[in-house]
């Protein structure tokens, strides 16, 4: 009798056979697309966030008495973008606007993803601390 309820169960079960193992491969292609774009797309990011701080840095040094010029933040960042591996074509510009010194950096970089390809856009300005230099 046991016997024959293994047979039927075995009977009744046919069609999930390699069930386990289609999850298997579709879980392993999920963590493998999300681990490529990963790939690509963190070192884009990580460098765009560096270069923020970087850019930071840079304005509130610019605008520390007796303060340096446009040209001069323009080519500190000129040299950072070759350093955190960024598009050699960015639009920097730099300008002093309510007692502040502004510098504004954009990119686009294309990302390459499963399937398509992304582009990722950096627009960021910063601003120089009002406090450090009141003659702007």
């Amino acid at each position: 009798m046991k016997v024959r309820k293994q047979q039927q169960s075995r009977h009744d079960r046919a069609g999930e056979l390699g069930g386990a193992r289609f999850n298997f491969i579709v879980v392993a292609l999920i963590i493998a697309l999300a681990a490529y774009s990963t790939y690509n797309f963190a070192p884009v990011a990580y460098n765009a966030y560096l270069f923020k701080d970087f850019m930071q840095q840079t304005v509130n040094k610019a605008a520390y008495p007796p303060g340096q010029t446009n040209e001069w933040v323009a080519t500190q960042l000129r040299a950072a973008i070759k350093e955190h591996n960024l598009p050699q074509d960015a639009n920097i510009s730099v300008q002093k606007q309510e007692g502040r010194l502004a510098v504004r950096v954009q990119w686009l970089r294309p990302v390459q993803l499963p399937g398509f390809v992304y582009d990722y856009q950096f627009d960021h300005t910063a601003n120089s601390s009002g406090f450090i230099n009141p003659q702007y």
